[in-house]
């Protein structure tokens, strides 16, 4: 059962044990008014300046140092093993949006763990932060406002249909599968509206519309229920 350790009204940045460049954190730091770090994400988030108010896993790769430096009061730990760090911290942050940082890069399998668990809480908005992209899970509908031309890539992380508008290949009567049609490399041609009728679909964008994408997603009243297990 759920239990949520992280309540806040406004977005909460979440720090992962992966590299992030100096001033996408920085970026990511300005949209949120609470930082959590998944086990050793507590150090990308302290060497960049902040400290996390709570860190949450299994401790497996937090570091004795970063470990003294905080208090038992900020150390969450969860200690089953079934699942990621960052599948930990985000079903137990309640906040209208988790900007999630340091958890792509260098490991293939820690980058697909991570979009997995975007898939297995859809009731968790969420945007993952990247060193060339942002990904979220794209609600049930929203609206977004690009640079014609923008770079607007969809991937299926099952079946999945919607509709579109303001995209130069239209997504209507498209049936997406991820070993099937996909949709990467579409392209703006106008005010994007985005329907999606299975939580089930990754909106992927360049990383200098993170603003865009958060803001979209603050303003989309639409939300897909919690996945029932």
């Amino acid at each position: 059962m759920t239990r949520d350790i992280v309540h806040s009204l406004e977005p909460v940045v979440l720090f992962g044990g992966g590299s992030a460049e100096p001033d996408v954190v920085s970026r990511a730091v300005l949209l949120g008014s609470t930082v959590v770090a998944a086990d050793g994400g507590a150090s990308l988030a302290m060497e960049n300046g902040t400290v996390p108010s709570v860190v949450i896993g299994d401790f497996d790769s937090l570091s004795q140092a970063d470990r003294a430096a905080l208090t038992s009061a900020q150390l969450v730990h969860i200690e089953e093993q079934d699942s990621t760090d960052f599948d930990k911290s985000l079903r137990n942050i309640a906040a209208p949006l988790v900007i999630a940082v340091g958890f792509t890069g260098a490991r293939l399998d820690h980058t697909l763990a991570t979009l997995n668990t975007l898939i297995a809480h859809p009731d968790r908005r969420c945007v993952i932060v990247g060193e060339q992209d942002v990904i979220f899970l794209a609600p049930p509908k929203i609206d977004l406002t690009l640079p014609e031309g923008t770079r607007f890539s969809l991937f299926p992380m099952g079946p999945v249909s919607g509709r579109s508008t303001g995209l130069e290949w239209p997504i209507g009567g498209v049936h997406f599968e991820p070993n099937a049609r996909v949709g990467t490399s579409n392209r703006v041609s106008g005010p994007i509206c985005l329907e999606m009728d299975q939580p089930h679909m990754l909106v992927i964008l360049p990383l200098e519309f993170l603003e865009n994408a958060t803001r979209a997603l603050l303003n989309c009243p639409a939300q897909w229920p919690a996945r029932v297990v």
